[in-house]
């Protein structure tokens, strides 16, 4: 077995129990993404140098006993939508082609005050808008299980990264179901945490009320235990929560005996795929073997959410790109007649088809007569859909449902109709309006060999609860290794 087939923290014990070195796991890594970019197109950016200096400083306070954090020493990938000083990071867009930031991102200080080594930047779809990171200006990634499907988006190049084993977990953001979806499409585990528990200070903003962090790994092991490093109060993020306990490592437990589990009807009706509905039933019997109480119960509004998100996320993001104007930063077009001239031209062309959409939505909702009849009404059905799920966890601990319709669609077959490519996040998005956190873990493979994945959504701040869900349900079946891993 090599070393990138480990998971992240039996890799980070073998470092510390010097079996292997920092620098043999970085260089593992690198090797692994040598031989394999080239079909995925996972990264962006590929910090060689960076990476090896850092595996070797990370030894040196390995070896003296300073550094006995589960991750040091084990190479992670970054989504290119988090500012990284002095390492490139572009949102996947030529608009950001050239820009290299001044700070770091507070996820990512916490990361490296761990001692994970940063290998660099995946890709993803531009400005995080799309479902199958084929709105990169850089190029579609490939799934690593067929290369001839979409791996999801928008952090669709962790995802391909971490179960192509290019590294060993990776961070991603998830404004809609940007995390939890691809995670699915890729057949690894991803965790979108409670909004405000991982502070937003240097993620590139999208949707400023629906974005958040969270880890991607291979299991749910992982995925909690860097949960646990990444999640921290910032005073530099005024949407930050002082939370007490975030030992979310605590619920790794394999006991959910009289853990009530709702199965929302509106989440299995027309439009899900037969594959996927009999995967995810399948896994809610073995929850319930081991003792959960399972009840299928109504939602409601399920079918307002979509509306809603993309009015909320639409109108946010014309607000949060319009610093992108080619004075202070990024791209500036090179002929120009005048200042407003020079905003267009280099707007026109530094962004991309689908965030120049989402841009004139946006702005179309919040002007002069269409505000109240689309954005107001859009924030009202947001606090109806949150209260459809305090309803909902006055009575269940867990929400068990699919995180896709379907299976990774075929490269190509999604952008052709943005309609459909929306209606993909449906089980997704009211985690993020709710601010309700949400874990995807794989649970079946489909005839045509692509992974289907389980989602598990709790209460906020009650990630305890769907990590010991998805532990329970871990312990079920084995990690399947992808073609290209």
């Amino acid at each position: 077995m090599s070393l990138t087939n480990l998971t992240a923290i039996e890799l980070g014990k073998k470092i510390q129990n010097k079996e292997v070195s920092a620098l043999e796991a970085v260089q593992a890594a690198l090797d692994s993404i040598d031989s394999k970019e080239e079909k995925i197109n996972s990264f962006v950016t590929v910090d060689k140098e960076g990476a090896i200096n850092s595996a070797k400083k990370v030894q040196k306070l390995i070896d003296t006993g300073e550094l006995k954090s589960p991750v040091a020493g084990v190479p992670v990938a970054i989504k290119d939508n988090m500012c990284t000083k002095d390492m490139l990071t572009t949102c996947s867009s030529r608009i950001l082609g050239n820009f290299i930031p001044m700070y770091t991102a507070e996820a990512i200080i916490n990361l490296e005050k761990a001692g994970a080594v940063i290998l660099g930047k995946t890709n993803m779809d531009e400005f995080a808008m799309g479902s199958t990171t084929e709105t990169s200006y850089y190029g579609p990634t490939k799934n690593p299980w067929n290369i001839n499907h979409v791996p999801g988006g928008s952090s669709g190049g962790s995802c391909a990264a971490v179960a192509a084993e290019e590294c060993s977990f990776a961070l991603g953001s998830d404004t809609g179901g940007s995390i939890r979806q691809p995670c699915s499409f890729c057949g690894v585990t991803g965790i979108k945490p409670t909004y405000g528990t991982v502070s937003r200070y240097g993620l590139i903003a999208y949707g400023s009320s629906l974005d958040q962090i969270g880890p991607i790994a291979k299991d749910v092991t992982d995925c909690a235990t860097v949960l646990e490093i990444i999640a921290s109060y910032d005073h530099k993020d005024s949407t930050s929560v002082k939370r007490d306990k975030l030992d979310f490592t605590s619920a790794l437990v394999d006991d959910v005996k009289g853990m009530k589990i709702g199965l929302p009807r509106d989440y299995f009706g027309e439009g899900l795929d037969s594959e996927v509905k009999e995967a995810v039933f399948n896994a809610a019997k073995e929850l319930e073997k081991k003792g959960a109480v399972i009840e299928e119960f109504d939602l409601s509004l399920v079918d307002y959410a979509i509306p809603a998100y993309y009015i909320i996320a639409c109108a946010e993001a014309s607000s949060n790109l319009a610093r992108f104007d080619g004075v202070k930063y990024g791209y500036r077009t090179s002929e120009y007649n005048g200042l407003h001239n020079m905003y267009k031209k280099s707007r026109s062309e530094g962004f991309g088809t689908e965030v120049k959409r989402r841009i004139m939505l946006g702005s179309f909702v919040l002007s002069s007569g269409y505000y109240d009849a689309y954005y107001i009404k859009a924030l009202k059905t947001k606090a109806l859909i949150k209260g459809a799920f305090d309803r909902a966890f006055a009575k269940y601990d867990v929400i068990l449902g699919p995180a896709a319709p379907t299976t990774a669609p075929e490269l190509g077959k999604s952008l052709s109709d943005p309609l459909k490519m929306y209606l993909g996040d449906i089980y997704t998005i009211s985690a993020n309006l709710s601010g309700l956190p949400g874990i995807t873990v794989p649970c079946g493979i489909d005839s045509k060999g692509l992974p289907i994945g389980l989602q598990l959504l709790g209460d906020c701040f009650k990630e305890k609860n769907i990590i010991r869900a998805a532990y329970a349900f871990e312990q079920t079946r084995e990690y399947k290794h992808s073609p290209l891993s």
